[in-house]
Parts: C-alpha cells; sequence; structure tokens
C-alpha cells in the first residue's frame, strides 16, 4: 500500500513539474513578445496562456488538496497516539503506585520480623543467663 502511494506522490510531483515548466515556457515566450504599443492596435491574448494558468491553478490545488488530507490523516493519528500514550502513562502511574504501596509493606514487615528477632534473641539470653 506504501508503494502505491509513493507511485501516486511520485506522479504528481512529475504532473506538477511539468506543469511549471510549461508555465515558465509560456511566462518567458510571453516576456521575449513585443510590448503591446509596438505591435499595433490590439494585441492577440494567447490562449494557450490562460490554458496552461488554469492547468498549473488546478495542478496545484490538486496537489495542495492530496497534500492536506494527508496532513490531516496524519494529525488524527497523532492525535489517537497521544490518547494512547496519555493512558498507557496513567496506568504505568497506577502500576508504580500499587508498586510502591507493596514496597511500604514489605519494609514494615521486614522491620516487625527484625524487631521480633530481637526480642527472641532477648529473651533467649535472659533465658540463659538466668
Amino acid at each position: 500500500m506504501e508503494a502505491i502511494d509513493d507511485d501516486t506522490e511520485l506522479a504528481a510531483v512529475s504532473e506538477v513539474e511539468a506543469g511549471i515548466r510549461e508555465f515558465v515556457r509560456n511566462d518567458v515566450a510571453y516576456l521575449r513578445r513585443p510590448a503591446p504599443s509596438t505591435m499595433g492596435p490590439e494585441a492577440p491574448v494567447d490562449p494557450n496562456t490562460d490554458a496552461t494558468v488554469n492547468n498549473v491553478n488546478s495542478l496545484i490545488q490538486r496537489v495542495a488538496g492530496t497534500s492536506l488530507g494527508e496532513i490531516e490523516n496524519l494529525i488524527s493519528e497523532l492525535e489517537s497516539l497521544r490518547g494512547i500514550l496519555h493512558a498507557e502513562g496513567q496506568r504505568v502511574q497506577r502500576e508504580i503506585s500499587g508498586y510502591a504501596q507493596l514496597s511500604q509493606a514489605a519494609m514494615k514487615s521486614t522491620r516487625m520480623i527484625a524487631d521480633n528477632v530481637a526480642q527472641w534473641k532477648r529473651a533467649a539470653d535472659d533465658l540463659r543467663n538466668s
């Protein structure tokens, strides 16, 4: 599917370049013509110039429309990914909170066991000494 998109994009780019080349050729040809004041009362308007301008405008609109559509798709994908990342961030925070509570409980249990072992050791020492 990506190859088709690449081919479409290459075709669109080639079409734009061809349109621009044609536009420049016509524009340069127009600039090389003598000024209307030196030609006589009425200078004929080349119908190809209008057609070329319309073709270039149409081509630019099609390429821009495709690009805008792709940008809008990208924005929606990024917004979707943002939502997913936000949800995952909240999940990770909950997991970390759970592990912190588990760690606190383990520390309390270890402290209680250590205190009890110390009491048993004192009691055993007291029994030996008596």
